[in-house]
């Protein structure tokens, strides 16, 4: 779905610009995305596998949430809707721990350069996998994954055929966090 984003600067700071995504990603702009990791206390993450019809990293494993953030939209407001949205799942502003941001520039092929600052944020999953309701034109299957299964599976050769994979600086604060609020 195309829709209308704001646009960053290197640094991160809005300049007042919005674009349709589309437009951003084709021209390479920097714009703002969520990330929310759901897990449970047994040392585990929910994975999605991203809809086969997807643009990008079409049928591969990923965070449990992610999606743009809507021009004029706050990070946190982004974080609980796209949960509502690709999960059915309702999630309040206390159960979203804000972890911090990362930068990623990822050329997935000529037309499609994605120049992203994600807000990560946790969320302690209290229901069954089974009970979330997908939105099919984004989420084809969730699973739960330890965390010590999904980061081997991601540094074996070829990985990236399965999972979007992402450098070991993202993952290292994310899951720290996590086995925090499980110990």
């Amino acid at each position: 779905m195309d829709e209308y984003v704001d646009i960053l600067d290197d640094q991160g700071n809005y300049t007042g610009k919005v674009l349709l995504k589309s437009e951003v990603h084709a021209k390479g702009l920097f714009h703002p995305t969520i990330h929310v990791w759901l897990f449970t206390g047994k040392d585990e993450v929910v994975l999605q596998k991203r809809s086969s019809l997807k643009d990008i990293f079409p049928g591969h494993w990923d965070v449990s949430v992610a999606g743009h953030i809507a021009a004029g939209e706050a990070p946190l407001q982004s974080a609980i809707r796209e949960t509502r949205e690709e999960l059915g799942l309702e999630v309040s502003p206390d159960e979203l721990q804000k972890i911090g941001t990362y930068t990623t520039v990822k050329q997935h092929r000529p037309t499609i350069v994605d120049r992203e600052l994600h807000h990560i944020y946790i969320c302690r999953l209290t229901s069954s996998p089974e009970r979330l309701i997908l939105q099919e034109s984004e989420v084809e299957a969730v699973k739960l994954m330890k965390i010590n299964d999904f980061l081997h599976a991601i540094r074996i050769p070829d990985a990236s055929d399965a999972y979007v994979c992402h450098p070991e600086d993202y993952y290292k604060p994310v899951f720290d966090a996590i086995r925090q609020k499980n110990s």
